[in-house]
């Protein structure tokens, strides 16, 4: 073999490579897609076990509660294996993790739940002293939370993206003070855009601290909107998900127009999506 032989044949073979290594990067699908059953909450008062079963014909194949609307735990669990669905996470309120852990733990993995979410914080305590307090609480609740077989996290808006007297964001603050091992974190990425962040560079200062996302959309002017007919892009933000460490993808909308054809466009979606 000549030398302009040889620098052909390697010159294709670089740009093979190249292809293969796109066509891979390209290749990813999510293969089970939630959903945040806040998106449905009316219909869930009116309708607890027949909104179940629409949002399964659907597709989607996990859920996450945030509240189980006078039905127990039990009863939740049968209701959900008769609809193919797994309950992965379920949103519990601050005061409740605070004050009766074990009880939402308990409730938890009667579910079948492999996460407890802490969903909000209350606007009273948004201050440096009061989170560094709460800091505390979900890590002493995410070690009752491990103990038991659960992964505690924290789900965002956009006010922990606010800067505190020390300059320092609030988000940037939780993290450091939470233990990696024992809160991890629910990236909702409509509100962490709309506080004017970019994922990314969370995931390459936290990798693998983010297991769930709130998968939300979100027009240029702020409004919230279906998953792909919005401005951020999933696709850039999917293709660092082994870096994140995500491993379910939940989708949310707080206000539908119309909630099952807003569910069932989201899924649409990304059920085509590919990263």
């Amino acid at each position: 073999m000549d030398r302009r032989t040889f620098i052909g044949t390697l010159t294709a073979a670089t740009l093979l490579s190249k292809r293969l290594t796109m066509a891979a990067a390209d290749n990813h699908k999510i293969e089970k897609i939630g959903l945040q059953l806040y998106t449905v909450r009316e219909q869930m008062k009116k309708d607890f076990e027949g909104t179940l079963a629409k949002v399964a014909a659907i597709g989607y194949r996990e859920v996450e509660f945030a509240g189980l609307f006078d039905h127990s735990p039990k009863d939740v669990r049968a209701i959900l294996d008769r609809d193919g669905l797994t309950a992965v996470s379920g949103h519990v309120d601050y005061k409740i993790l605070n004050s009766d852990a074990a009880g939402a733990i308990e409730a938890a993995k009667i579910m079948g739940q492999s996460y407890i979410v802490c969903p909000w914080i209350d606007e009273s305590m948004r201050n440096p002293d009061d989170m560094k307090r709460i800091a505390q609480t979900l890590n002493r609740v995410g070690e009752q939370s491990k103990s038991a077989g659960l992964q505690l996290a924290y789900h965002n808006h956009d006010f922990e993206f606010k800067r505190r007297p020390d300059g320092k964001l609030f988000y940037d603050a939780l993290l450091e003070d939470t233990d990696p091992n024992l809160v991890k974190m629910e990236m909702d990425l409509f509100w962490i855009t709309n506080g004017g962040q970019d994922p990314l560079k969370y995931f390459n200062l936290y990798p693998g601290r983010f297991p769930l996302v709130h998968v939300k959309d979100r027009k240029n002017n702020g409004e919230m909107t279906e998953v792909g007919s919005g401005a951020i892009d999933f696709k850039r933000i999917f293709a660092q998900s082994d870096k994140a460490g995500i491993k379910h993808y939940i989708v949310e909308h707080d206000q539908p127009k119309s909630p099952f054809d807003s569910i069932k466009k989201s899924y649409d979606y990304l059920k085509n999506l590919t990263f």
